[in-house]
């Protein structure tokens, strides 16, 4: 789905999705989740340590989506193709589960934070974060807000707080300005099969509750 833009004073906000004239100002009512994770996400009675990698099974995810008009705001940074290619991904994944999606787009470096500030006060269900230069300034947003779920995808931060979970690769993993990359850097593991994998499993996880983990996807 291509993304279009309409400036909206700093930011690029973009209403997509399903659901995306409703009102977001109050609370939205009814469960988040419909189905449950299979037991090849994790092992029966295991309870995955903060920061842990886990290896689910393939497809491990598919028995858990969101519940229709689940609110999402998708943040995204950059015009690389990794970024574009991921980005692409959760949209798409919110067309075909009916999530209201809003989606950010900071236009400088200046803007990530007030942006991710912005984004929390928006009452989403989930934040989901797309592109490297994200991952900073998420770890120094991120731990002041922990009644918000993130979910970074494709990328990851050092030490996150329960309610930050990442969803990586060999090839990605990309970890902020001082630690780089966990795994060699490689464009051409940025497929639009395996973005679109990875929505899914890291939002399988949130929903799941097997959150402030690395879903390892490789």
């Amino acid at each position: 789905m291509p993304r279009r833009l309409v400036p909206v004073a700093l930011t690029t906000v973009l209403l997509l999705a399903g659901c995306s004239g409703t009102d977001w100002s109050t609370p939205r009512e009814g469960p988040l989740a419909e189905g449950a994770l299979s037991d090849g996400f994790i092992a029966p009675g295991e309870t995955p340590t903060p920061e842990a990698t886990v290896l689910p099974e393939a497809g491990s995810w598919d028995g858990i989506a969101p519940a229709p008009g689940y609110r999402v705001v998708l943040l995204t940074r950059g015009d690389d193709a990794a970024t574009t290619t991921v980005a692409d991904a959760v949209e798409d994944w919110a067309e075909a589960e009916q999530v209201d999606l809003r989606v950010l787009e900071p236009e400088t470096p200046a803007d990530l934070i007030p942006e991710l500030a912005e984004a929390v006060g928006m009452g989403a269900d989930l934040i989901v974060s797309v592109g490297d230069d994200l991952v900073d300034p998420l770890a120094v947003v991120s731990p002041n807000h922990l009644d918000q779920a993130f979910l970074v995808v494709g990328a990851e931060i050092a030490e996150p707080t329960a309610n930050v979970t990442a969803v990586d690769w060999t090839g990605a993993a990309f970890r902020g300005e001082g630690l780089g990359t966990a795994s060699e850097y490689d464009l051409a593991t940025f497929t639009p099969e395996r973005a679109a994998r990875a929505i899914r499993a890291g939002v399988g996880a949130v929903l799941g509750g097997v959150t402030g983990i690395v879903v390892w996807i490789d």
